[in-house]
């Protein structure tokens, strides 16, 4: 069974830029779509950008768009979210989660797709 394991978090300034990293471990292949989510204080988790493990296509909440970007390093099992410009609203905890069925729910951010999530990682945006 995979499991995520997220580096750490930390804490940026508005307008800086964090990378987060995410370590998908052991059967890895079965991975077809994964994603990050967030969850700021008193708010509901919510959906920040998905990609499609074959093709490499990426999707965005728009919230994030054009700032945000996600990748991935297949030979590594890696996956990052690349956030530039990040503004207050942009901090909070921060999980990576995965599923092995393609699904266009799936790929839009729909929580219940996903069975495998990481622990979690805090993000910061402050003065």
């Amino acid at each position: 069974q995979v499991q995520l394991v997220e580096s750490a978090g930390g804490s940026v300034r508005p307008g800086g830029s964090l990378k987060l990293s995410c370590l998908a471990v052991r059967d890895t292949e079965t991975m077809r779509i994964m994603v990050w989510f967030r969850q700021g204080p008193g708010k509901e988790r919510e959906w920040v950008a998905s990609i499609h493990t074959t093709d490499g296509s990426t999707y965005y909440a728009d919230s994030v768009k054009r700032r945000f970007t996600i990748t991935q390093d297949k030979a590594h099992n890696m996956l990052y979210l690349q956030m530039n410009t990040v503004v207050p609203a942009d901090g909070g905890q921060y999980y990576c989660a995965g599923t092995r069925w393609f699904t266009h729910g799936a790929l839009l951010g729909a929580a219940r797709e996903f069975g495998t999530w990481s622990q979690g990682t805090q993000v910061s945006v402050s003065s």
